[in-house]
């Protein structure tokens, strides 16, 4: 059902046959509506990938809220619409259904204030140091606000602080509250406004703590190279044991061959197997 509110016709509003209409930012956008087909693989690879950085931007809603409010205002826009528009291009990689996030591509922020350099973060009692050269040379002031986000992906949590410090102080402390913070993956984000919240620098990616998490395809993958390798030492003491068994020879039975063949077959497929753990 569509209804006109304004003119004679006024603006179309609801559903027109197949169309839908609504209001949005102050501007009429319409929308086609209709029964799926079967998705095709382009269509299943863009779910993911827009589920994958939904996922990844839910719990730094309260950062890009700031960090894009400038590049939004006065577009049909919402920091939130522009955070997942550069990160679905550019923060995933691989390809459809083995899509991951490469943390260091992720997007916060987009800007012409100048960001800070030689960034270096470490553990402190609690909490994470953070020190920075403070030096500028155009577009910036010495005033600046440093924004900072830590994402903890495991959790699926991030926690954001939007006057961590200024750039003039050249260092600051960020506050860990959760025990767990000091130890589970920690992907380290920052970007700079200025004072009068006109400007703001592209966001500057500081690195990751504690390392990542195994991933359920990982894991699976570690599982099996086991298994595989329990088997391979079983086969291949019964094998070294028969051949020893005759220094002149072994007489090759049928169960020898057997034995043989299994033994070159899992000591191939071992050099080739994922999930082999690092030395």
């Amino acid at each position: 059902m569509a209804k006109c509110t304004v003119g004679p016709y006024g603006h179309p509003s609801g559903k027109i046959g197949n169309v839908v209409f609504y209001m949005l930012n102050g501007q009429l956008i319409s929308r086609g509506i209709g029964k799926p087909g079967k998705p095709s693989l382009k269509q299943l690879a863009n779910r993911q990938a827009m589920s994958m950085t939904m996922e990844l931007l839910r719990p730094m809603t309260d950062f890009i809220n700031v960090s894009f409010s400038l590049e939004s205002a006065g577009t049909i826009r919402n920091p939130h619409n522009l955070a997942t528009s550069y990160n679905k291009k550019q923060a995933l990689i691989g390809e459809y259904p083995n899509l991951k996030v490469n943390y260091e591509k992720v997007v916060l922020s987009k800007g012409s204030l100048e960001s800070i350099k030689d960034l270096d973060i470490s553990k402190g009692e609690k909490g994470l140091n953070l020190t920075w050269n403070s030096d500028y040379t155009e577009h910036a002031d010495t005033d600046d606000i440093l924004m900072v986000l830590l994402s903890h992906p495991s959790k699926n949590k991030a926690s954001t602080f939007l006057n961590a410090a200024k750039r003039v102080d050249g260092s600051c402390f960020i506050p860990l509250s959760k025990e767990w913070m000091m130890t589970e993956q920690m992907e380290i984000y920052v970007c700079l406004r200025s004072a009068n919240g006109k400007l703001i620098s592209d966001s500057l990616y500081g690195g990751n703590l504690n390392g990542a998490p195994e991933s359920a395809a990982q894991k699976a993958e570690t599982a099996h190279y086991h298994l595989t390798k329990i088997r391979f030492d079983q086969v291949a003491a019964d094998y070294h044991k028969k051949r020893m068994d005759d220094a002149e020879g072994v007489h090759k039975t049928k169960a020898f061959r057997h034995l043989e063949r299994e033994y070159h077959v899992l000591k191939d497929k071992l050099t080739r197997l994922p999930g082999k753990p690092v030395s």
